[in-house]
């Protein structure tokens, strides 16, 4: 059962120290909002691997492609913004230390800045993302284990104020993919408690700061009712 550190929008000072290297992980989950040189800096002081999406306040990072080592933008050589070692998984379901994850990163559009969605454009890549599950699937019979995402599902551990609505159609992803867990950040909780919600059978946790969770891997695909 993999172990993997959760970690989302905001710096935990304990854990960008050596007194990280205290804790026994397989893998390294971000949810977006943070910055990019601490988690280049938990990846390897864990010595493990990190898989991320990006949240609204991280810089745009469409368009790039890694071959053999060497980064492109359009077709020319490019310096990846993102950072160094991580697997940007937005748009993606990626097998990694035992786990399938499929990402969906970015918020709600609410004004001109990078990683922001309408609820058509995400419900678009929503459907692209659960049919990478579903090919998947057909091939090894695995369903998808972590549904990572930035925002929460729409009245699942949002906000009412437009820039922290949850996005609607991540019920469908839900419905399509039959994630035992979804792993959001977004949502400051600001001293309130946050407790886990379910959606659909599947576990809602947001895990801003940081969460130790774990994740059993390998689950058999679950078809949508």
């Amino acid at each position: 059962m993999p172990r993997v550190l959760a970690v989302a929008d905001e710096v935990v000072e304990q854990l960008w120290s050596d007194q990280v290297r205290q804790r026994e992980v397989d893998l390294v989950i971000a949810a977006g909002d943070l910055p990019f040189d601490y988690l280049e800096f938990l990846a390897g002081a864990l010595d493990r691997p990190c898989v991320f999406v990006p949240g609204n306040h991280d810089p745009d990072l469409t368009g790039y492609t890694n071959v053999r080592g060497l980064w492109t933008k359009a077709g020319l050589p490019a310096r990846w913004p993102g950072p160094a070692g991580g697997v940007n998984a937005d748009g993606r379901v990626l097998d990694v230390a035992g786990l399938r994850i499929a990402g969906l990163g970015g918020s709600i559009r609410y004004n001109r800045g990078p990683n922001q969605w309408t609820e058509r454009q995400q419900a678009r890549r929503t459907r692209r993302v659960a049919r990478l599950a579903r090919w998947r699937a057909l091939r090894d019979g695995r369903g998808v284990d972590v549904l990572l995402t930035h925002s929460p599902p729409r009245d699942c551990g949002d906000e009412q104020d437009p820039p922290h609505r949850g996005f609607a159609c991540l019920h469908d992803a839900v419905r399509r993919m039959r994630p035992p867990l979804l792993l959001h950040g977004h949502i400051h909780p600001h001293g309130r408690p946050t407790p886990d919600r379910v959606l659909a059978g599947t576990r809602v946790v947001n895990v801003v700061g940081y969460q130790v969770l774990d994740i059993p891997g390998g689950v058999e695909a679950r078809s949508a009712t």
